[in-house]
């Protein structure tokens, strides 16, 4: 028994060295990563946002990668429109920061003033219409069954006029 209290204390020994010595190696490695990605901010906004200078040091590396995934050129929803629905989320939020962002952003891909009016409007009608049906305790499986109905409905009439 002696002998396995021990081995136990040694194990545990040991951990917390591999533990204390793989931590500062990280934190030199995360160091790194952040300075290489605030210098990648500031080649491509001139500056480090705030949002991200506010952002804890330990995960501003990863948070600016997730950040240029979301906000790629490239992705499956055009720049523009990735921004009417961000812009449609923030006054659902409401979040001033990001409904002056995204608005702006969005303006600057091309967006007119219809498009985003009709995009804070769509989000206000999902909010509406969410609002009533959860207020009014709408059963979820009677909700999918009724549109999926309003849905063939409307594939049939389509299909009519063709």
């Amino acid at each position: 028994m002696n002998q396995t209290i021990k081995l136990t204390k040694s194990v545990i020994v040991v951990s917390i060295a591999i533990f204390c010595m793989s931590t500062s190696l990280f934190a030199q490695s995360q160091s790194d990563a952040t300075k290489k990605a605030e210098a990648e901010m500031k080649e491509a906004f001139g500056t480090v946002p705030l949002m991200l200078e506010n952002y804890p040091e330990d995960l501003r590396a990863s948070a600016w990668e997730w950040f240029k995934a979301t906000q790629s050129p490239d992705g499956a929803i055009p720049a523009k429109y990735s921004e009417l629905i961000s812009l449609g989320v923030a006054s659902q939020i409401p979040c001033n920061y990001c409904i002056y962002a995204h608005t702006t952003m969005a303006k600057m891909l091309g967006a007119t003033d219809a498009e985003i009016k009709g995009a804070v409007a769509s989000a206000a009608g999902t909010r509406h219409w969410s609002t009533v049906l959860n207020g009014t305790g709408v059963e979820f499986e009677d909700f999918k069954a009724e549109w999926d109905k309003i849905l063939e409905h409307i594939k049939k009439q389509s299909a009519e006029k063709k």
